[in-house]
């Protein structure tokens, strides 16, 4: 799922090659994104867009190649002349007078022609990585066309190799375009793109009889007269640093050097490279409307909090709010916004609390886990890497926020977007920061092999490696639980045990639920409140603020029947959630009913005879507390549900695991039968946890 979509997409045609493009935004001030080289289609501003979108008209276009845009066989489709030609019909047909193009590696040939020879269209220039024939280049790269005797190293940017393992080169230069540590993410981005062409094509694509040389980019640089930004990694093993360095002094721009930066910080580093073209988009272009700014003075100031509470679930809605009321209690004072989407503002607003109104422009989270998932499947891990444009989305909107407006401190409960782009951008802190979480470490699921292992210990190691490098940058790190909740595992091969290395880094609140069990003690009382007979036998299903559970709501309704007749007292609520339509759930019939979202529904799981459940920690840490029987069924592929949840449940001698593979309508009536009702004496949940939470953030205030 993409973090932003476009607001108007179209083709334009020109010799009988298609281009597509896409725009973003409103308003005359424009950026256009200019495609790269072939091997790449115009996702590779997928960083960039939604930020910048937010701020200026974006436009962008598949390059003749790749992508959505026609693959034309012969090598003169592809010179500059023809890219520029492109550039030009796109801003004619998206009504684009003038604007701020930025070229990426090979793009910066046809960015430097519209430039120089079209001026009038240009209001200033962005070179990232400029893949330019100035200098030679510093390896030893052997005649393109060339029988070699060796396919190693660089010996793979040949066309005899790419007609016989265009998949072999494909990977290896993707390694060389995110050649910083662990960019395997965008390295398996770039590879993706690349193979969405042919090396029949990227052939001609890298042999069109071109008229850009070094003598030509010298003459051309001459000629530029607008604001220039070069921005350039030192480490780039793709494009000589020097390139960049000599294009910025040629045409009397700006270099910025990304210090251990490879070929495309603005995947890399997509934080930096995305205020540096903001700032210089905001001098090239016109201003803006003249707006009205207070500044209020620090002594005036009240103390304020901005908390950003994770949308994936509704447990941390419940537990953020518990962990409000008691920082409240302590500091009467703070005022406290949020910055959250759909379905945790649906708790919030139930509560009253202030929702920031940027809420609204958050790339949807849930959405996306969403459109990752399969019946009752769901690979976590590789759905949160496949988010990393929707987080970094929502970072750059945070960080808007944040610029605009002084709070004296960040709560980030599973904010990974917050955690993870404030410790690679530790300059952009502010104010105190606290991060919370229930779990830490990726595991690898199985039959994930070799690779996942391997990219869930390069995740792993890079949050460690920021958390030692930048031990201050979380002022307080808070686990929702306790040290035995941990798992045993380790982060990974030569990585150290979790457990003991949690127990280092964080601060422990034990497990916050937002409520009293004490509360629902009688609750022969709380039955009669919520409408429950006493001869009645309540089953709650639930699979939380999602909607990935829709699978497991219908098997559960097609056990009914028979559970009925194994339990004729049976009375089923099925609640299908806030992101559910009940509508598409099987209709009701005797005893069973479907409700859409239910306020407080931990009170109604506190008063039944049973729960069915997906493998989602809030819920099951409810039922736990209140004393109530349960089955669970983790989503395949889940780590969190089948390795963090379950040993925490594990230890507190809580619910019944289920496996939804082999659990038919018939099995799920049996377990119903043979759970309803029964006693359990689980571990106690302690009960001060918001508390306890709340006073390891208040001294930061």
């Amino acid at each position: 799922m993409r973090a932003r979509y476009p607001d108007t997409e179209g083709y334009v045609e020109r010799d009988g090659v298609r281009i597509f493009y896409e725009v973003f935004g409103e308003g005359e001030r424009t950026i256009l994104l200019l495609p790269t080289w072939s091997f790449a289609h115009s996702r590779t501003w997928k960083a960039q867009v939604p930020y910048l979108a937010r701020h200026f008209r974006v436009v962008t276009f598949d390059g003749r190649g790749n992508g959505r845009s026609s693959r034309p066989a012969e090598p003169e489709a592809y010179t500059s002349d023809e890219f520029v030609a492109d550039a030009l019909a796109v801003m004619d047909a998206a009504g684009v007078e003038r604007a701020v193009p930025v070229a990426f590696s090979r793009g910066a040939r046809w960015g430097l022609l519209l430039t120089a020879e079209h001026p009038e269209r240009v209001a200033g220039a962005v070179f990232i990585g400029p893949a330019l024939p100035t200098l030679p280049l510093p390896r030893e790269r052997d005649p393109f066309n060339a029988v070699l005797e060796t396919d190693e190293g660089w010996a793979k940017f040949n066309r005899h190799y790419w007609l016989r393992d265009y998949h072999g080169f494909v990977e290896f230069f993707a390694g060389k375009i995110a050649s910083e540590p662990y960019s395997t993410k965008q390295q398996e981005d770039y590879a993706g793109w690349g193979l969405e062409t042919t090396g029949e094509t990227l052939i001609a694509t890298y042999t069109p009889p071109d008229r850009i040389t070094a003598k030509t980019v010298r003459e051309l640089t001459a000629q530029v007269r607008c604001p220039v930004l070069v921005i350039h990694g030192d480490g780039d093993e793709v494009i000589p640093h020097a390139i960049g360095a000599g294009l910025a002094e040629q045409a009397g721009g700006t270099l910025v050097t990304i210090e251990g930066g490879g070929h495309a910080p603005h995947g890399r580093d997509p934080v930096k490279v995305n205020l540096l073209l903001r700032d210089f988009a905001e001098r090239c272009l016109p201003p803006r409307a003249p707006s009205s700014i207070t500044w209020i003075r620090g002594r005036n100031r009240r103390k304020r909090a901005l908390y950003i509470s994770s949308p994936i679930g509704l447990g941390h809605a419940q537990r953020d709010l518990a962990i409000a009321d008691e920082l409240r209690v302590l500091h009467p004072d703070l005022e406290i916004d949020w910055l959250a989407q759909h379905p945790v503002t649906k708790v919030l607003e139930a509560r009253g609390e202030r929702i920031h109104p940027a809420s609204i422009l958050l790339a949807n989270e849930s959405a996306h886990i969403e459109s990752e998932s399969a019946e009752h499947d769901l690979h976590a891990f590789q759905a949160l890497r496949r988010m990393d444009e929707i987080l970094a989305a929502n970072f750059m909107l945070f960080h808007d926020i944040v610029t605009e407006t002084p709070y004296d401190l960040w709560i980030g409960d599973e904010a990974w977007e917050l955690d993870h782009f404030l410790h690679e951008n530790p300059e952009l802190k502010t104010a105190a920061y606290v991060w919370m979480t229930d779990f830490v470490g990726y595991l690898p699921m199985p039959d994930g092999g070799t690779r996942e292992a391997f990219v869930t210990t390069d995740y792993n190691a890079e949050m460690i490696e920021h958390i030692e490098r930048f031990p201050r940058l979380r002022d307080r790190a808070v686990f929702v639980g306790n040290p035995d909740d941990i798992v045993s595992d380790t982060f990974g091969a030569d990585l150290p045990a979790i457990r003991p290395w949690t127990e280092r880094h964080y601060a422990f609140s034990g497990y916050v639920t937002g409520f009293d069990p004490a509360e629902f003690a009688d609750r022969a009382a709380l039955r009669a409140e919520l409408g429950y007979q006493p001869d009645e036998q309540v089953c709650i299903v639930t699979v939380g603020g999602s909607g990935v559970g829709g699978h497991l709501l219908r098997r559960v309704i097609a056990a009914f029947p028979d559970a009925k007749r194994r339990v004729p007292a049976l009375r089923m609520i099925v609640v299908a959630g806030p992101r559910i339509d009940p509508a598409t759930l099987p209709p009701p019939q005797d005893g069973l009913e479907v409700r859409p979202y239910v306020y407080q529904l931990y009170r109604h799981l506190a008063a039944c005879d049973l729960a069915v459940v997906q493998g989602g920690l809030s819920t099951g840490m409810e039922l736990t507390a209140n004393q109530r029987p349960f089955l669970y069924f983790p989503l395949r592929h889940h780590f969190e549900q089948n390795y963090h949840v379950r040993h925490r449940l594990m230890r507190y001698g809580a619910g019944r695991c289920m496996d939804y593979d082999t659990a038919a309508p018939e099995v799920i009536a049996a377990a119903i039968a043979e759970e309803i009702g029964r006693p359990v004496t689980y571990r106690p949940v302690e009960r001060d946890g918001a508390a306890r939470a709340a006073a390891h953030i208040a001294e930061l205030i």
